[in-house]
């Protein structure tokens, strides 16, 4: 499965279409596209209001195990899936989740698909696109400004500086920010501690994805918790008067992104929130306008189906009305076989043993999306070049043990046609209505949804919490956020809160230090382990691998 020219070389020799025409393919007016460049463009506002009322197509769910170094290739078999569907004669589109600079420059690297199944033009989605990344830290910042030159003002709302919890946003991995001093210019206001997180962790962006048009995006703004006072009660972006101006910022942001996979599918490119941070979903604006426009549109779930899955299950498709028809679990034989124990540097060889261990960690992601969450499941076999026939037989035949059909894909070095097989597996698997359901109902008090998702997603045996998270989560409940759900922040390495914990772990106790309560995107997060808002760079960042030519095109691994 190798090839002579690079993702990014590969990219950079297709021949995309007009984007006019990528949106006439969907039934898109050249007038209701707001162009960026010429192979992007923005839907406009009056154009989406039009399609609320249309019969809606259905909607294929794309997840993963659980991720390794190694890579699965879950956004590539994405665009592939929805590529193959084309071919197969099926009206189709991918919505995809806008790229992070600050993995990009980082570990992860590009998040645009690769060899013959990536969304273009690469270069521009990866790096700052249209915008929509720096109007949300620019939303973030500006109440976080507000915030304190309330402050310097005189405070008339009593706020407590003590019991802040607004930060600051950058699109950058840098670790020296997650803790500052703010206020030492000597004026009025208080000195006090502060930090920043990244971008795709700000509520901000989780609201973006959530909000379901202008008036509920404000309305959302303006419950967003910044702090306590002194005393008793709390304060919100509304109350600073912070909502209209943050809006305002956000008016173009707020609408989808249009771009192609190199078959030149239309492909749905809005919104990034993480899913070890956050609910990991693209926006419902550019899946409900995808749906209204398309037969069939694949779109994908952060990480694996603990992670991803079950945040799109009970935060997105509770928040958006929303139901997927069918879901795919991205798996290779080299995570198989990394989760059954072996090294990094010996997935390339044969070892069944490892890879009958590590089809435990399958079992599970299909135990979360079929009897959990009553979704019909198709397993996408993501072929590398190392992977064996025999290995493939090998892992065929543990999927029809468990009841579950399967597929191998050649997207990466054939495009579509690499997914056609699986393409036809979802079509028959989608053809009967999914017995759709949500983990746990919305009366279940805040703790114990905790607790459901610890023990049936990840496998817990104990959740350990303080006795400060319990009074926070009672504190909630009486002030009538109790039927909110719950959003996990923890490593995508493994079930459990150690990345170093591979497989499908029993019993362990997963630590929930901190809870937060995002009013705004209206749900809760619970921040497990030792993850962060707010990453850092590796010791050889991907940045130092980027560049430009004397024509000012990207070179590099991008």
């Amino acid at each position: 499965m190798s090839h002579p020219f690079t993702d990014l070389a590969i990219a950079q020799h297709a021949r995309p279409a007009p984007i006019e025409e990528i949106g006439a393919r969907l039934g898109i007016p050249k007038e209701a596209l707001l162009p960026y460049g010429t192979g992007s463009a923005k839907l406009r506002w009056p154009f989406l209001k039009s399609l609320r009322d249309r019969p809606k197509g259905r909607l294929v769910l794309v997840t993963a195990i659980t991720p390794t170094p190694a890579g699965e290739g879950k956004t590539t078999t994405a665009i592939g899936l929805a590529d193959a569907l084309r071919r197969l004669g099926q009206k189709s589109a991918v919505c995809l989740r806008e790229p992070s600079i600050g993995p990009i420059f980082g570990r992860k690297g590009a998040a645009t698909g690769a060899g013959w199944a990536q969304v273009v033009p690469r270069e521009e989605i990866n790096l700052e696109f249209t915008g929509d990344f720096g109007a949300v830290g620019l939303a973030h910042n500006l109440l976080s400004a507000l915030l304190d030159n309330h402050f310097y003002q005189g405070n008339e709302l009593h706020l407590d500086p003590s019991r802040l919890q607004w930060k600051r946003v950058v699109d950058i991995n840098d670790r020296a920010l997650r803790q500052i001093v703010v206020g030492l210019d000597g004026h009025r206001g208080p000195v006090r501690r502060d930090g920043f997180e990244i971008i795709a962790a700000s509520e901000v962006m989780a609201i973006l994805c959530l909000a379901r048009n202008f008036t509920d995006l404000r309305t959302r703004l303006s419950e967003i918790r910044i702090g306590a006072r002194v005393g008793d009660g709390s304060v919100t972006a509304g109350d600073l008067g912070a909502a209209g101006a943050m809006a305002a910022v956000l008016r173009h942001a707020f609408l989808p992104n249009l771009a192609q996979t190199l078959e030149q599918v239309p492909a749905f490119i809005h919104g990034g929130p993480f899913a070890n941070i956050a609910h990991g979903c693209s926006s419902v604006v550019s899946v409900e306008a995808a749906l209204s426009l398309a037969d069939w549109v694949v779109t994908e779930a952060g990480f694996g189906s603990d992670l991803g899955g079950e945040k799109f299950v009970d935060i997105f498709c509770r928040q958006s009305g929303l139901r997927p028809a069918a879901a795919v679990i991205v798996a290779t034989i080299r995570a198989l076989k990394f989760h059954g124990g072996l090294p990094l540097d010996a997935l390339d060889r044969e070892d069944f043993g490892a890879l009958e261990s590590g089809m435990a960690n399958l079992r599970r992601h299909v135990r979360i999306l079929r009897d959990l969450l009553g979704l019909p499941v198709v397993i996408a076999w993501n072929r590398f070049a190392s992977d064996t026939d025999a290995e493939l037989r090998c892992v065929e035949q543990g999927a029809r043990s468990i009841g579950v059909p399967s597929a191998e894909c050649r997207h990466w070095a054939e495009g579509g046609a690499g997914a056609e097989e699986l393409g036809r597996k979802l079509l028959e698997m989608a053809a009967d209505p999914a017995p759709f359901r949500f983990l746990y109902d919305e009366e279940t008090p805040l703790w114990e949804k905790i607790v459901t998702v610890a023990e049936k997603v990840y496998g817990a045996g104990e959740v350990r919490a303080k006795p400060s998270v319990r009074r926070a989560l009672v504190q909630m409940e009486e002030e009538g956020f109790g039927h909110l759900p719950v959003c996990f922040a923890k490593t995508q390495y493994s079930f459990s809160a150690d990345p170093r914990l591979r497989g499908a772990p029993e019993g362990h106790s997963l630590p929930v230090r901190e809870v937060r309560l995002a009013s705004g995107a209206r749900y809760v997060l619970a921040l497990c382990g030792e993850i962060l808002t707010m990453p850092g760079l590796p010791s050889e960042p991907s940045s130092l691998r980027i560049d430009i030519d004397e024509d000012g095109r990207v070179v590099g691994v991008l």
